[in-house]
Order: structure tokens, then C-alpha cells, then sequence
């Protein structure tokens, strides 16, 4: 019984990894302009220089000189996709399809246990988009 469950964890594992590699591959494409802070086997993040409307945010002094942008990351149920921009962004949001609706948990973060090559594609114009959007509102320097 243990094997059995052994080798469902391992299919699992693999699963995660390539949802994750293809995940971050989207996240390499949009690094320009942004820091890689976290590149793992697991995680992988983009974070920018904190800009004048998030100074804003923060009732005009600078927490950090950096925030996350973006970034995927692998848990114990699912591989996890945040993308910082589509938090205060409404019209993102509303742009999005059914099936990606289906796949997000908070305003920000869209989790997957299987690959969807509609979705990551999707996903990827989501970002260029939404990085654009946060730069253009001042988000990030």
C-alpha cells in the first residue's frame, strides 16, 4: 500500500514540476525591468523597485525597497501563480475567461494541479498586460 502511494506522490510531483516549469517560463519572459529574488526548484519570484504610487499606498514612506510583482511556486496541493498587478486591477480581472476564474483564490493568485496550455497561455498574456498596467500606474519603478 505504501508503494502505491508512493508512486501517486511521485506522478504528483512530476505533474507539479512541469506545471511549475511552464509557469515559470512565463515569469522569465516578463523579468525585464523587475529582479528574479527567488529561483528555486520550487519557487520562482519577480519583484521591482517600489514606486510612487505604492509610497502612496503606504501614507508616504517606503516600507521596502522592493515588492513582489510575481511569482509561482509549488505547495502541497497545488502549484500556486501570483500576479501582484491583477490585486487593484478591475479590468483585468474582468477580462478574465470562465475556466481561469475557476482557478484563482484571492484577487491575486491562480492555483493548478494539471497542465492547461489554453490557460498558460492566457496566463501569459494576463502578465504582460497586468506587469505593463502596475509600471504605467506606478507600482513599480
Amino acid at each position: 500500500m505504501r508503494s502505491l502511494s508512493h508512486k501517486a506522490h511521485s506522478l504528483h510531483s512530476e505533474e507539479f514540476a512541469a506545471v511549475f516549469g511552464r509557469l515559470r517560463t512565463i515569469l522569465t519572459k516578463h523579468a525585464g525591468g523587475v529582479t528574479v529574488t527567488d529561483d528555486s526548484p520550487t519557487r520562482y519570484c519577480l519583484e521591482g523597485k517600489s514606486g510612487p504610487a505604492t509610497v502612496r499606498a503606504w501614507g508616504g514612506k517606503t516600507r521596502r525597497a522592493t515588492i513582489p510583482v510575481a511569482w509561482a511556486e509549488i505547495g502541497k496541493s497545488y502549484v500556486s501563480y501570483h500576479l501582484m498587478p491583477e490585486y487593484g486591477d478591475a479590468a483585468l480581472r474582468n477580462q478574465l475567461s470562465e475556466k481561469l476564474k475557476a482557478r484563482m483564490q484571492g484577487k491575486s493568485c491562480f492555483n493548478s494541479t494539471s497542465s492547461d496550455e489554453r490557460l498558460f497561455k492566457e496566463l501569459e498574456q494576463l502578465t504582460a498586460q497586468g506587469i505593463f498596467a502596475f509600471r504605467r500606474a506606478g507600482f513599480v519603478a
